[in-house]
């Protein structure tokens, strides 16, 4: 159950503090919700993270058509694997990727500034940030 709260219930409580703000100050913006390639494709075991990361999916479309009359556009961004300081992943790993490497923070920047200043005509949608892993047919262990 904490799982869901942090993951779930903080951004439901992050989005509708920023949406009040928004929409009382500057009748427009852009929200920015990070969801995981989890709500779509699981593993053993990860039943709560994969169901709030789902639900943060269902929270970006249904509040960017709650948030539309406001000018606020509402996104998601799932991420896959991603390399950070504290996980390497083996070159097998990143060979998996059709795009032959794991993502890094820097992509997901990215694709946090596509949604925030170039996707003015995009809301209520999820972009799978993953390197092609979803698409693929089957994983090597």
């Amino acid at each position: 159950m904490q799982v869901l709260a942090v993951n779930l219930r903080g951004a439901f409580l992050c989005t509708q503090t920023a949406a009040r703000q928004m929409a009382q100050h500057r009748r427009k913006g852009a929200i920015i919700n990070i969801a995981s390639t989890r709500a779509f494709m699981s593993e053993p075991g990860t039943e709560a993270y994969s169901a709030s990361k789902g639900g943060i999916v269902a929270l970006t479309h249904a509040t960017a058509i709650s948030l539309a009359r406001h000018g606020i556009r509402v996104n998601s961004i799932s991420p896959g694997w991603i390399e950070t300081r504290g996980r390497r992943h083996s070159r097998r790993d990143r060979l998996q990727h059709p795009v032959g490497r794991v993502g890094t923070p820097e992509d997901v920047a990215r694709a946090c500034l596509f949604h925030a200043q170039e996707a003015g005509f995009v809301t209520g949608q999820n972009l799978t940030l993953d390197g092609g892993m979803s698409v693929k047919m089957i994983y090597e262990d």
